[in-house]
This record gives C-alpha cells, structure tokens and sequence, in this order.
C-alpha cells in the first residue's frame, strides 16, 4: 500500500466529457463553424484547455493570438457549467473511501485550470476528501512535464517511493515516469488501454476498487 495516491481528475475521477464538449461546441456554434461527436473530445482533451482548443477549431483559426481569443470564451462558456453533467465514475466514491479509511493521502493533478479542477472536486466530492488539489497554473507546465506532481508531492512531505499516479492516459503515464513514480493505467476513462500498456503502465486496473488491491 502507497501512503500518497495521486490522481488524474477528468477520465479518471470524473467523467466530465459532456460538459467539455457543451462548452467547446457553444464557441464553434458561435463562430459559424462545425461542431464535434462527443467521442471526438476524448482525444481532444488530455493535454490541458488550451491544447483541447487548438485542437476544436478549424485548422486555418490556430494562431497564437486566436487560439488565445477562443480560449476566454471557452473559460466563459465552461465556467457555468463545469459541473452540469460532470460526475464521479462509478465506484470511486467507494475507492476515495476505502483508502481514506487506510489512512492514505489522497490528491489531484490535473491539466484542467486550477480554479475549475478546484470547483469540480469540492462540488461533487466535498472539501475534505483530497489533502491537496493541484491544476494547470500559469507558467507551470502541463503534465506530462512533472512539476505538478512534484509540487504536491513535496507538499505533503512523502518520498517517491510512497506514492503512486493513477490517470486515464499516456499523459499520465509519462507524468509518472517523467516524476520517478509508479502508476496505474486506467481503463474506464478516455482513452484504450492499449494506449496505457503501450506507454508504459505498471499497473492497468479495470474498476476503480482495483485501484486499492493493486499494490
């Protein structure tokens, strides 16, 4: 058993696919141009909002200065409803239990903004379930760059070896590797686990009680 378990917010966490694509697809409609399925946003996302909107618009709209623009009206579109149809996968409430009950630590990085990875946890899990919140901060890179995780690691106090990723992507799994800790591939999120065992998960759990059972 890890004394820290890190984890991934959206396709781990939550699956929060709707509400991202809601807010993306309200800037396209706004602008004229077309919109995507729901499943496309699953390989949109991943890599922080910036990234999720550079890859939504039309090719010729990509410019610094555009993708800039779009993004504070994505911010604006998201912000009401970041949590409308965003909720817990089923069975982590009961994981997010099991391991409190262990005495383990429990935090979040994410590539979301921080003020929305913030609002998306407090609302559907309370203030008191995670010991530390982290996502994406200006002048902080995105993960798969370590500095998150390093941020919350050192943070509370624990050495690498005590603690454990668990995300839904080959992000994470390079987040992981790029911080000097173990991870666990998550299947019941955005992406395959062919994807994961190919990056290199250590770990694949299939359901998220796994997650306690796996080390």
């Amino acid at each position: 058993m890890k004394k820290l378990y890190i984890f991934d917010l959206d396709g781990t966490l939550v699956n929060s696919i709707f509400d991202l694509a809601d807010a993306m697809n309200a800037v396209l409609e706004a602008h004229g141009w077309a919109v995507h399925e729901v499943e496309e946003y699953k390989y949109f996302v991943g890599n922080g909002t910036l990234k999720l909107v550079e890859r939504a618009v039309p090719p010729e709209q990509r410019s610094e200065e555009s993708i800039k623009k779009l993004h504070e009206e994505f911010a604006e579109n998201y912000a009401k409803r970041a949590t409308n149809k965003t909720r817990p996968y089923e069975g982590i409430p009961q994981l997010l239990e099991v391991l409190k009950s262990r005495g383990c630590m429990l935090a979040v990085a994410s590539n979301k903004p921080d003020r929305f990875s913030k609002l998306i946890v407090d609302t559907l899990f309370g203030s008191e379930m995670f010991d530390y919140v982290s996502g994406k901060k200006e002048g902080v890179p995105t993960k798969p760059s370590p500095e998150i995780m390093l941020e919350i690691i050192n943070a509370l106090g624990v050495d690498k070896s005590e603690c454990v990723h668990s995300g839904d992507s080959d992000v994470d799994v390079l987040t992981a590797k790029n911080t000097g800790i173990e991870c666990i591939g998550c299947t019941w999120g955005f992406r395959t686990e062919e994807e994961l065992l190919r990056a290199g998960a250590d770990y694949v759990a299939h359901s998220p009680m796994e997650i306690s059972e796996l080390i």
